[in-house]
């Protein structure tokens, strides 16, 4: 094993023992290396760093740039061991990731996903009610798609109507309360699963016909050609079918549910500004500005913002 082979490794156990996820770091530094070998260089320089990410056949622009940044941060940490080391600049490569603009759902929209969802049929019947009840959970909880599908049965409480979020992201755990209407919607879907599956043995909430967890490719195409058929999505290409297309996401749902709330509180005459910590804290957001994104990314919650404020100089102009 070469030297830097060796420093990467260490570099990727320190991260993990810092409780730092590195899904994507450990293999991008893994290649990274193999580069290395390849050109028989035994430190890391701002040159060789450039042309590995540039001849790579792939990746966008935005995926370059969060190679290079992973590249960036083991330099950084290896050049207190070895003064040779570059540490690649961050403007080498600027990119600024855009969100796109969230599509809100509006309530007829979201009945017509349901509706499709739970016409779709199986040998045994179970595949409708488990993507209908799943795309309901989203869009009337707000959770990302990652978290609904992590839910085992001991973290969903058919009683009192909570999920335990074991597993959301930066890894924080949360409890989310729900409306008794979609209690009782978690209450019929596990009813009808264990009819069908009495004997499974995977704890997961929501599963396939065959008792597995579901997974978030077959939930995201599954979502997609639903949204095909009632027309919120164009159909790619016959050539194209393993590609979902483009149009509103799935993960739209849980921005709907945030924007859906803020909406409701301009409408009550609420403080939101108040309330958005609150909302911050219901969807796992690592920091409340998350949540003040969606005033800029949806034209009502701005144009209702505009008002307010308007209204709170008149009341103060003398």
């Amino acid at each position: 094993m070469s030297t830097l082979r060796e420093a990467v490794e260490k570099y990727l156990v320190l991260r993990r023992s810092l409780g730092s996820p590195i899904p994507q770091a450990a293999p991008t530094l893994r290649r990274f290396v193999d580069f290395l070998d390849r050109e028989g260089a035994d430190f890391v320089t701002t040159q060789l760093a450039l042309r590995w990410v540039l001849q790579l056949p792939r990746p966008g622009p935005a995926t370059r740039a969060q190679y290079l940044g992973d590249v960036r941060r083991f330099a950084a940490w290896r050049s207190s061991a070895d003064p040779r080391t570059e540490i690649p600049p961050r403007a080498l490569l600027p990119y600024r990731r855009r969100r796109p603009p969230p599509h809100v759902y509006s309530d007829e929209e979201v009945g017509r996903i349901l509706a499709a969802a739970a016409r779709i049929r199986s040998l045994h019947g179970l595949r409708g009610p488990t993507f209908a009840t799943l795309f309901g959970l989203l869009a009337a909880s707000g959770l990302r798609i990652s978290e609904a599908l992590a839910l085992d049965d001991p973290d969903v409480d058919l009683v009192d109507g909570v999920l335990a979020v074991r597993k959301g992201k930066f890894g924080k755990a949360r409890f989310v309360p729900l409306h008794d209407s979609t209690r009782q919607a978690l209450v019929r879907y596990a009813e009808r699963r264990d009819l069908v599956l009495p004997g499974r043995r995977v704890p997961a909430f929501f599963v396939t016909e065959r008792g597995k967890r579901l997974r978030h490719f077959t939930v995201r195409r599954t979502f997609a050609r639903i949204s095909w058929k009632i027309g919120l999505r164009p159909r790619p290409p016959r050539a194209s079918e393993g590609f979902t297309g483009r149009g509103p996401r799935i993960h739209d749902l849980r921005h709907r549910f945030a924007a859906a709330r803020m909406v409701q509180w301009y409408r009550e005459g609420k403080d939101v500004e108040r309330e958005l910590p609150r909302l911050a804290t219901y969807l796992g957001h690592g920091h409340v500005y998350h949540s003040y994104w969606y005033i800029e990314a949806v034209p009502e919650l701005l144009q209702l913002a505009t008002e307010r404020l308007v209204a709170h100089r008149e009341e103060v102009t003398p």
